[in-house]
């Protein structure tokens, strides 16, 4: 199993849409996922109460003081367990990210985006120091023009790199169909495309981003995402 938490101070930064896209998209491809939706809007929860039939995927709450149980209860069952953690810095971030096996720090190409990613960085150190062992991290870019680079990706992309920090090389892009998801609650392969543009790109994009996590979590994986 491996454990995969968002975090990022800064709302509207991508981590609901990321966690989603990578749990549905994981789901799709045979695995067993779980998703803890910890951000007080509850935009997963509000996904998975739109859906009819079975469950596709497991959604649930954690709060402070049962953040740890409900990861350990989900592991147990599952191959993947997605953290979606609040905007702030908390105890329940704090224990949530001393859990991960992985922390992914979703990011807009812009410079107040950057700003706000760097502090979930910082905090990301805080917690190693009191660990006294490295946390596996990485950022990843949202949001981002599948075919142009920005200047502000441009800038943000050589600045992490000069810092030394991991980069996913797999980008969210924007789609309509991700939007999408949250307005019908589907996943990718749900979605009508006489009624959202864009489907098949959206679903290759979320295949690479999910390739590439499985091997940032899983040097040998169990299995390979069909692209």
């Amino acid at each position: 199993m491996a454990v995969i938490a968002f975090a990022n101070p800064k709302g509207g930064a991508g981590k609901s849409t990321t966690a989603l896209v990578l749990a549905t998209t994981l789901a799709a491809q045979g695995a067993t996922v779980a998703i803890l939706d910890c951000d007080p809007n509850r935009p997963i929860m509000r996904w998975q109460s739109r859906r009819s039939g079975e469950p596709f995927v497991g959604v649930g709450e954690a709060t402070e003081a049962t953040i740890i149980k409900r990861i350990e209860q989900e592991s147990t069952s599952r191959q993947f367990v997605f953290v979606d953690l609040e905007g702030t810095a908390s105890r329940l971030v704090s224990r949530a990210i001393s859990r991960a096996d992985l922390v992914l720090v979703p990011i807009q190409p812009s410079p107040l985006d950057s700003e706000e990613g760097g502090r979930a960085l910082a905090l990301i150190a805080e917690e190693e120091e009191v660990l006294k062992r490295t946390i596996n991290s990485a950022v990843v870019l949202t949001r981002t023009n599948p075919v142009i680079k920005t200047r502000h990706e441009r800038a943000i992309i050589t600045g992490l790199e000069r810092a030394g920090l991991r980069l996913m090389h797999a980008q969210l892009h924007q789609r309509q169909a991700y939007q999408a998801m949250f307005a019908h609650g589907a996943t990718l392969d749900e979605l009508d495309a006489s009624e959202v543009n864009g489907i098949e790109e959206a679903r290759k994009n979320a295949l690479a981003l999910a390739g590439e996590l499985i091997e940032l979590v899983s040097p040998e994986p169990a299995y390979a995402i069909a692209v």
